[in-house]
């Protein structure tokens, strides 16, 4: 009998560097000193307690495969082990091609509970990996041995089926699958073997046979059945294999308790040990998963924003109650999945621009617009509430959100109950337990809250007073006898109350077994509290967006700072970490809007107003003396400067170009034109356009300038005139296509060079410094949006990571392709057919001919012409595809599933897109065109798409 090895070649692995607080990337000598150090301390102290206490003697050995200069460490929550830190890490020993090892003299005093582990790899650059899992324990306590021996085995994290250990399948999506198994354990052994199989059915355990006494040498008469209990992940069997001859062969198999058979072995090779029963000592083999086909668990989810739900109770917008709801209806099509858009506060204007949902003031608070009046009401202001039905019912009638009537409305509600219901609160010890959880955002949050209100503006510069966060005045400002708590104190009832509501229809979500994935946004609105509070932590001078792509020709401008990660660095990413440790308090799984930041951002300067004026950070630059290399020669004011002609001029702004030279334009009479002072930036003239009538004509004029700005080659890396970054897309531009050819030639290599091979390993660097420390803050399930220009280290460190990736049909990863099939998906992802920020199935059938033919013939293998609209059954083709998907995961907007039935789908589908890129100042108003109890009672539509997803195995 056989079973493939799982063993981790050092190539397979790449730098993940794990740090705790000052502790940053220590160098390969500083750790190897240390550690040697540590294990002296460790010795001497061994010896030293001898005649007190006898230690027990750890022998530690790690199944791995190592390359010519990687070392291995162990480390754990210990004294012993360096108390986590990988600076005090103990050192290994190599033993043979396929294992390390090390012993340590454990007093028997030393651990009080029982002690948590891992490995860790050193590369030769000094970089480190950390094997994935806190499940690795061992109670020295529990043995009654002077020696313990431990056989581990590498937990890579990119394995797959460590995703079944996250809370979302452990607690929710695998829990009616577990069945606990207690057996006795033989008395004396002298083996206990540990293995983890996630995807075993109900009634289903794991046994193990093999070349011994025990097991009757393979029979599947007498099959050894393991343990299982609800708290531990691992199957366990403890054995005295004491008369037994060694080596030994055995594998895992499965086991049917209620049929009483075996239903299979493990495929593959045999597992052997060869360790020889000695006097006095347990051996603990950790044989990591069971090699049992794990890719098999597939589910469906919806997408949907929490203010786009509609019920018969909601107040003109989707409530954190509606998710009950709408939870009910997930569980009855055999969906197990609600992913939402960000549900943190946005209020900076008290008007429609605050819809955005990616312009957080707080990364931390949930929105007030999510609360559910009635829950708070009680009988005490039932009558005010009813007052407010007639306003409810028209806000309800709408089409879409209006944002601003309807927060001003729940605003002025819970005021009213505040003032009567304030001291009762304080008084709560459910209240007090939440205030002193959340009280490291909480405090700040409110009191920028309080201040945004008394100062009528959000930007914190421009208050009177407060403008700088200090902590004594906040405190004080904050304090309960300060004039101020009354109003302050009204967002910790707020916020309380979010987070009951929110929590309550998460656990009704998981009593139907349906987990919520929530949003991680990339950015924080400018003026909010966090920027407030914490502003070392960010680049206010820069602006974070997106480069150029077919959705936004002039590149996003999200407005956000753009992250100080060097500072963040020094406390060991501690706003992150609580950013990830927030979001299981009420998710399961979330997506990481934007992962592609945490290698690198867009960074815009403030003077410019299109993402087109950024350029990647950090990047490495190029030097001048590259150009001298590549036998370019350098026209500073060439390159850097925007080239404006006659010819440029009535490209873009035709019969106009006489206006612009006059007003915009200084002639250098050499054929070439300058910008005037005050019309240099983007920003400036923004500014000067906002003073007159916004019109077609003048929107024209405004672009074009903006045009003509952006209109140059390379940004000046630091103003020395000795480093640049390329200007993205410069072949677009008439100053490019105006050099001669051969520069064009040369300079096109090295952009290409630029953007697509020097910065890919220091990119990877980058993300590996951040993405698995705070990974390991959570055990929810992480998925990465991983859209736009991806370069080329991101598949790699987000396989290597075990984070889902995302796959959109319409946006194939790879440019030689037009369209990604489902088909081709890997296992650890999310296949979608749309997102919000992009045109539902039916609305992009409309938007490019071209394309449509193209798909409709080649991936949706029609004959002739496509139909000139979305007809139904093309759209149930589309959700089938991805239903059909190997990927872990197929996510629908609910647009896109009742876009399949002619019957309950809206009529236009071009009212059914959220958000627009392209468009900053776009309003997020988009609601379901009917209720979730009308959904609900759609029998013909429902069945069909339960028979979907069960046919294809989700």
């Amino acid at each position: 009998m056989a079973t493939s090895k799982k063993t981790i070649a050092a190539k397979e692995e790449l730098p993940i560097v794990e740090k705790k607080a000052k502790a940053i990337a220590p160098d390969k000598k500083t750790v190897v000193k240390k550690a040697a150090v540590k294990k002296t301390t460790v010795k001497k102290a061994a010896e030293k307690s001898a005649s007190k206490t006898a230690p027990t003697k750890l022998n530690f050995q790690l199944r791995y495969h190592t390359e010519f200069g990687q070392n291995l460490f162990l480390t754990g929550n210990h004294i012993l082990l360096g108390n986590g830190d990988i600076a005090n890490a103990i050192p290994m020993q190599y033993l043979n091609e396929q294992a390390w090892t090390v012993s340590i003299d454990w007093l028997e005093d030393s651990a009080k509970e029982a002690v948590q582990y891992n490995y860790v790899l050193m590369n030769a650059d000094g970089s480190t990996v950390v094997d994935w899992g806190s499940d690795r324990v061992i109670d020295i306590k529990a043995y009654k041995a002077s020696q313990i021996q431990i056989f581990d085995t590498w937990n890579h994290a990119g394995y797959f089926e460590n995703a079944f250990y996250t809370e979302a399948f452990q607690n929710v999506l695998l829990k009616e699958a577990q069945t606990e198994n207690k057996i006795k354990a033989e008395k004396s052994s002298t083996h206990l073997f540990r293995v983890k199989s996630p995807l075993l059915s109900k009634n289903q355990v794991v046994c193990i046979s093999g070349s011994f006494d025990k097991a009757n040498n393979w029979s599947e008469e007498n099959l050894l059945l393991m343990q299982k209990k609800a708290e531990n992940p691992f199957f366990e069997i403890s054995l005295n294999l004491g008369k037994e001859q060694f080596p030994i062969a055995y594998k895992y198999g499965v086991y049917d308790l209620e049929l009483k058979k075996l239903v299979q072995f493990e495929s593959g090779d045999n597992r052997i040990l060869h360790n020889q029963v000695v006097k006095n000592q347990i051996t603990i083999v950790n044989d990591g998963f069971t090699y049992l086909p794990n890719q098999t668990w597939k589910g469906a989810g919806v997408a949907i924003p929490v203010f786009s739900l509609r019920s018969q109770s909601s107040f003109g917008v989707g409530e954190f109650t509606d998710l009950i709801g709408m939870s009910d209806w997930a569980s009855k099509v055999g969906l197990k999945m609600i992913q939402l858009l960000p549900v943190n506060d946005t209020t900076a204007t008290n008007t429609n621009k605050d819809s955005y949902p990616y312009a957080a003031i707080s990364a931390f608070a949930l929105h007030p617009l999510y609360l559910n009046l009635a829950k708070i009401a009680g009988k005490e202001h039932s009558k005010q509430l009813q007052q407010l039905e007639k306003d409810r019912l028209q806000l309800n009638a709408m089409s879409t959100v209006d944002y601003a009537a309807v927060i001003n409305l729940k605003l002025g509600f819970a005021k009213k109950v505040f003032k009567t219901v304030g001291k009762e609160l304080f008084e709560d010890k459910s209240f007090l337990a939440f205030f002193e959880q959340n009280k490291y955002w909480l405090v700040s949050y409110a009191a920028f809250c309080y201040l945004r209100d008394e100062y009528k503006t959000v930007d914190f510069g421009k208050w009177p007073a407060y403008k700088n966060y200090k902590e004594k005045d906040i405190a004080e400002l904050t304090h309960p006898k300060s004039a101020a708590y009354h109003d302050i104190s009204f967002y910790y009832f707020l916020q309380y109350h979010l987070h009951l509501q929110l929590k309550e229809a998460t656990a009704y979500a998981h009593s139907k077994g349906v987990i919520l994935k929530g949003d991680i946004a990339i950015g924080v609105f400018r003026h909010g509290a966090d920027t407030w509070q914490h502003p070392d932590l960010f680049h206010m001078d820069f602006q974070a967006g997106a480069p150029p792509d077919d959705f936004a020709v002039t590149g996003q401008n999200w407005g956000f700072p753009t992250y100080n990660w060097q500072r963040m660095q020094e406390d060991g990413f501690a706003w992150w970490k609580q950013r990830f440790a927030q979001m299981s308090h009420y998710f399961d799984a979330f997506r990481i809007d934007h992962i592609l930041g945490f290698f690198r951002i867009w960074s815009i300067p403030l003077h410019a107003v299109e993402g087109i004026m950024g350029h990647f950070v950090p990047a490495i630059p190029i030097s001048l003396s590259t150009f001298a290399q590549q036998g370019i020669w350098f026209d500073y004011s060439r390159y850097t400067k925007p080239y404006i002609t006659d010819a440029v001029l009535w490209e873009v702004f035709g019969y106009d170009n006489e206006l612009v030279k006059s007003m915009f334009l200084i002639n250098h009479k050499d054929g070439t034109y300058g910008l005037k002072n005050g019309f240099e930036t983007q920003r400036q003239v923004e500014q000067h356009f906002a003073s007159l009538d916004q019109d077609v004509y003048h929107e024209k004029i405004k672009k074009g300038l903006f045009s003509l700005i952006s209109n140059i080659i390379l940004f000046d890396a630091d103003g020395t005139g000795s480093y640049f970054h390329f200007r993205y897309g410069i072949e677009s531009t008439s100053s490019f296509k105006n050099l001669e050819f051969s520069t064009q030639q040369q300079l096109r290599s090295l952009y290409s060079h630029y953007f697509f091979k020097q910065q890919d390993d220091f990119w990877k660097k980058e993300a590996y410094n951040k993405l698995p420390a705070l990974k390991r803050v959570t055990n929810m399930l992480v998925c990465g949006e991983d859209l736009g220009m991806v370069p080329g280290c991101v598949p790699e460190v987000m396989q290597q990571l075990g984070l889902l990736s995302l796959e959109i049909q319409r946006m194939p990863k790879n440019p030689a392709t037009a369209f990604f099939h489902p088909n081709d998906a890997p296992y650890l992802s999310v296949v979608t057919p749309s997102t919000h920020d992009m045109s539902t199935i039916r609305g992009w059938w409309e938007e490019d001919k071209g394309k449509i033919q193209e798909f409709y013939n080649h991936e949706l293998g029609q004959w002739g012409d496509a139909p000139y609209y979305c007809e139904a059954w093309i759209n149930k083709a589309i959700v089938l595809q991805h239903l059909y998907s190997p990927a872990m995961w197929s996510v629908f907007q609910i647009q896109d599933l009742m876009g399949m039935n002619e019957k309950i789908r809206r009529e236009d589908p071009l009212e059914e897109q959220i958000n627009v890129p392209a468009n900053p100042n776009h309003y997020w108003c988009y609601r379901m065109h009917t209720t979730i109890e009308e959904l609900m009672s759609a029998d013909d539509f429902n069945q069909e798409l339960l028979t979907f997803i069960h046919k294809s195995g989700r």
